[in-house]
């Protein structure tokens, strides 16, 4: 597809969007604590464990129902507040919201005054996405879901048994659809690694998959990584995705023509 091409249909889609909505990054300063099995900052060192732990088995009922057409999917904006070395997500729209990743542990005081900055309670989070199972991206998971009791919680199969939750998880597949956003297995980084895309508003929540670094975008960090084969043919794979917006764990988001930036990227892995 020519980026002639690329442009027009980014063109169609947000005219076909119904409303804007919005997303708000959360950071957290803090680092976790096992330095053997991390997120790494791509612009500074941290630590953190693998955040394996005792959860409840999770359910492997499908999530997708019947797929909306692009024209009845509203497409996300977002705003960001950085707060740290790493990032999660607020999505919203109409008075309900799904949360991506939920920073260290200690992060859902922060997540709360986010959802208050736009006017919303834990109530209107019935979604919480979690990318992998490091510490730096569950760490709240517990804090949060015993904050929003409605909401369901989705992680990756090669991941959901090292997330620690008192609440059954949700396992996701390549290609099913939380809350509009369409979700891309992307594995190497961890085994059940996961990426989320708004097809309407051009943006892709890449978690670790990818990290943006001096204004563009780079791989997963190798020294934190369980795969880099696999987790190179992610970038691969993303680069075939037509977005935007790319919005990461770590550094700084790319705010244009960010597939292109992926795919220039994909291109030197081989």
């Amino acid at each position: 597809m020519t980026a002639y091409a690329l442009k027009t249909r980014r063109m169609v889609l947000r005219d076909m969007g119904k409303a804007g909505l919005a997303v708000l990054v959360l950071g957290t300063t803090a680092c976790a604590s096992d330095p053997t099995d991390a997120d790494g900052d791509t612009s500074s060192t941290s630590s953190g464990g693998d955040g394996a732990g005792t959860s409840a088995a999770p359910r492997t009922t499908s999530t997708t129902a019947s797929s909306p057409t692009e024209s009845e999917t509203q497409r996300f904006d977002y705003r960001r507040v950085n707060l740290g070395f790493v990032s999660a997500y607020i999505l919203y729209r109409e008075g309900e919201a799904a949360l991506i990743d939920t920073g260290v542990s200690g992060s859902d005081g922060s997540i709360e005054l986010a959802l208050t900055e736009i006017d919303l309670g834990w109530d209107a989070v019935g979604h919480v996405v979690v990318t992998h199972k490091h510490p730096d991206h569950q760490g709240s998971l517990e804090a949060v879901l015993s904050k929003a009791p409605d909401a369901q919680w989705y992680a990756g199969a090669g991941d959901v048994a090292a997330i620690t939750a008192d609440v059954e998880g949700i396992v996701v597949d390549d290609g099913e659809s939380i809350f509009d956003l369409q979700v891309i297995a992307t594995p190497g980084h961890t085994p059940g690694h996961i990426s989320v895309l708004d097809p309407a508003g051009g943006i892709l929540v890449a978690g670790d998959a990818l990290n943006g670094a001096d204004g563009g975008v780079i791989g997963a960090n190798p020294d934190f990584s369980q795969d880099m084969q696999l987790a190179n043919a992610s970038i691969q794979k993303l680069a075939g995705f037509d977005y935007d917006v790319a919005l990461f764990g770590h550094g700084e988001p790319v705010l244009v023509e960010a597939s292109t930036a992926v795919a220039e990227l994909a291109s030197t892995l081989g």
